[in-house]
């Protein structure tokens, strides 16, 4: 059969563009087919507005303490024009790396229509039929919308239209308590607006309970409101809006924002007519990211597993080298990291304790630092939280962090999980002092404590000792 390409890839967001960059400078004939905006959720209505918003926030929310550490500032100013400005001019920054005309550099040919899977080797797109031995799908996700009754009547948010306000909300009414959820709720009341976020079950769920609850307390300390409970029914209008919860209580707000999870982009492909299989969380696909059909690959948020940028990444990366060099590549979620980004940050690495006791019960141990033990920590007046390590004799099974910076400090857990080095390894490391990064040492430290100060260690000094004696 004779291919009008080595590989097609169908989407150009942090999966796709992984992996079409990667067999393009590689030198594969590479078609990229992208319908909507390059870049895709990350770069337009995920990651880089959301970062660009907290850390505006963040801003406003240091000068609210009028008075610390001997400074005082003036009362914060928000300007909601400016903020918005900020959040786009973020992206518009980022935006030449996941260009069109970027990509066409790197040698891909890039095909802005929609695409409709039309057998195991090809595709048709704006009327051209397209054929490779290897198709990757990478389509995305979109946001999930609960049937709550009335709320197709009403104007509601999502994180594809938040970022386009263009006033403060006066109240933002938040159903859903996930990352989104979290980190906007706490972003906008920063900024001003009164929150209330409506949540049926726990907060971050995924995340360890108890660094959860430092974040929820700093929350409610800054003014969010927290409702347990389902949203059953909304109503009222633009600017009047108001969301019935489970228990009775009725909320009111200017604004709702739908944070309710994500669910794949495959309606359009044509998935079910050459046989490709699905669930209702996305493409099935073995360790290698093949579906069902092994000539096609699903990366990324299309497909039933884990929904992270780096993820997408990861895994674009992982489909390129096999596509490439024809060697078989398995993702390996044993240390899989994420962040969010709230302040104080929640991170994790690996299994939480739960987890954790669930699969390996008492043979498990845990050891909790506290940066309030920090130097660096205590001197800037930035203790709240700590790093628990999850350990399996000394062997790392994850590691739940929640600070400033938590998520900057995953990187030598990562590691560890992995057996590229070990607690010992992190306990004996020489770390610049002072930094954060000293509750990883300290942590790694205290797992081997016990071993080194234990009982035989002491009986060989006491003799080394006592020879050191009769010798002087």
């Amino acid at each position: 059969m004779k291919f009008t390409h080595d590989v097609i890839v169908i989407g150009g967001g942090a999966a796709g563009l992984t992996a079409a960059g990667g067999c393009a400078l590689f030198g594969l004939k590479v078609a990229l087919i992208e319908a909507h905006k390059m870049g895709g959720e990350c770069l337009n209505n995920g990651c880089v507005p959301s970062k660009a918003i907290i850390t505006a926030a963040k801003r406003a929310q240091e000068a609210r303490l009028a008075e610390r550490m001997g400074v005082t500032l003036a009362p914060p100013q928000v300007a909601w024009a400016g903020v918005h400005r900020h959040i786009h001019d973020a992206i518009a920054h980022i935006e030449p790396h996941d260009s069109q005309e970027r990509f066409e550099e790197m040698g891909c040919e890039v095909f802005r229509e929609w695409a409709t899977l039309t057998g195991k080797h090809s595709v048709t797109v704006g009327g051209r039929m397209l054929s490779a031995p290897r198709i990757v799908i990478a389509t995305g996700s979109r946001p999930a919308i609960p049937p709550i009754p009335g709320l197709e009547a009403v104007p509601y948010l999502t994180n594809e239209n938040l970022f386009d306000l263009t006033e403060l909300p006066g109240h933002l009414v938040i159903i859903g308590g996930g990352v989104i959820g979290m980190e906007m709720a706490q972003s906008f009341r920063r900024l001003g607006s009164a929150v209330t976020v409506i949540n049926p079950g726990p907060l971050l769920g995924r995340d360890d309970p108890d660094s959860v609850a430092v974040v929820k307390a700093r929350m409610e300390a800054e003014g969010v409101q927290f409702v347990d409970g389902m949203a059953s029914a909304v109503s009222g209008s633009s600017g009047h809006l108001a969301v019935q919860v489970s228990d009775g209580t009725l909320i009111e707000g200017s604004h709702l924002l739908i944070a309710t999870g994500r669910i794949p982009n495959i309606g359009k492909l044509g998935l079910e007519t050459i046989g490709i299989a699905t669930n209702k969380n996305g493409i099935l696909v073995d360790a290698r990211r093949r579906t069902s059909v092994r000539s096609i690959y699903a990366i990324g948020d299309c497909r039933d597993g884990p929904r992270l940028t780096h993820v997408s990444g990861y895994e674009g990366s992982n489909v390129a080298l096999e596509i490439t060099t024809g060697l078989p590549t398995k993702v390996n979620w044993k240390a899989l990291p994420w962040c969010t980004y709230t302040d104080p940050e929640v991170a994790q690495v690996g299994m939480t304790e739960s987890e954790a006791r669930a699969q390996f019960g008492d043979t498990v141990t845990v050891i909790k630092e506290g940066f309030d033990h920090n130097e660096r920590a205590i001197a800037e007046d930035a203790t709240e939280g700590f790093l628990k390590l999850v350990l399996k004799g000394k062997k790392v099974l994850g590691v739940s962090i929640v600070g400033k910076g938590a998520g900057e400090l995953l990187l030598p857990w990562t590691q560890s999980i992995t057996g590229k080095s070990g607690t010992f390894d992190m306990g004996s490391a020489v770390i610049s002092y002072p930094t954060r990064s000293e509750i990883a040492k300290a942590a790694a430290f205290a797992a081997w404590e016990p071993t080194v100060f234990g009982s035989l260690p002491k009986k060989y000094v006491a003799l080394v000792a006592r020879i050191r004696r009769t010798l002087a």
